[in-house]
């Protein structure tokens, strides 16, 4: 398996709409098994998102799925960087459902 985890800043005032994207942007992806977007309660403007797929194959070929490129352009005014970005190897987790 391969994980990411990532932090993202977006515009002061726009997280709620960059996490709108990416929530919209991320169903039913191939190869992902988990993509899971956060709100930093500490900072106003940062969004953590971890994510799981079988393999990085699966993860670059997502990038070039045309919702997600609509996705990207959409978001890209929003948000102003990105802090920090991990790779992991993912050996064991539980999917619960979505609430």
């Amino acid at each position: 398996m391969y994980g990411l985890i990532g932090k993202m800043r977006a515009a002061t005032g726009k997280r709620d709409e960059v996490l709108a994207i990416l929530r919209e942007a991320t169903t039913g992806l191939p190869g992902c098994l988990s993509y899971i977007v956060a709100r930093d309660p500490a900072d106003t403007t940062a969004i953590w998102i971890t994510e799981v797929w079988t393999d990085a194959e699966s993860h670059k070929a997502s990038l070039t799925l045309p919702e997600v490129q609509a996705a990207i352009a959409r978001a890209r005014p929003l948000v102003t960087g990105f802090d920090i970005q991990i790779e992991t190897e993912p050996v064991s987790g539980v999917s619960m459902p979505a609430g």
